[in-house]
């Protein structure tokens, strides 16, 4: 996810960019807590960067830590129903990363309608909101596509030995 979040604020507010680095040193809980409200700061970022004004970062990071968390609720809870309470509280103690995995077309739209509205509390413009929809959408796309599907053979083919 924190790849996807780079790729979109370097795509459409570069200059947020050092803040998403600064970020990257804490958890997602702790970068969506400080990342939260309604854009006017409480909270210092702790990294020297209060001076920026944020305006990609807050809408992309919350949304994309949002979707993420509801699908691995919902890995959690179908597993929850097969297999009992051990799952479940294995998958709460889990302070991993949040990784959002490969979506469906529905859930594309979903995400790209969460950014717009998030977007837009923000109080970007109509314009805004979409082409950072429409960049974290993208994202999502390739980071799925570029995924390894199978790990290299080990040995080389039956051509290279000669």
């Amino acid at each position: 996810m924190r790849d996807v979040v780079r790729a979109v604020v370097a795509g459409v507010a570069p200059d947020e960019l050092p803040v998403v680095d600064g970020l990257c040193r804490f958890d997602d809980a702790t970068v969506v807590r400080r990342l939260g409200g309604s854009g006017e700061r409480r909270e210092p970022l702790g990294f020297g960067a209060g001076e920026i004004v944020l305006l990609v970062t807050p809408v992309v990071w919350p949304v994309l830590n949002e979707l993420g968390q509801r699908l691995v609720t919902r890995t959690a809870d179908a597993a929850e129903q097969r297999a009992g309470t051990v799952l479940r509280r294995l998958f709460r103690r889990r302070q991993a990363p949040v990784e959002v995995p490969p979506l469906t077309r529905e859930q594309m739209a979903e995400v790209r309608q969460l950014v717009v509205t998030a977007s837009e509390k923000r109080r970007l413009s109509r314009r805004r909101a979409e082409e950072i929809a429409d960049a974290v959408v993208a994202e999502l796309a390739l980071a799925e596509t570029s995924e390894p599907h199978a790990p290299p053979a080990v040995g080389g083919s039956d051509d290279d030995r000669g």
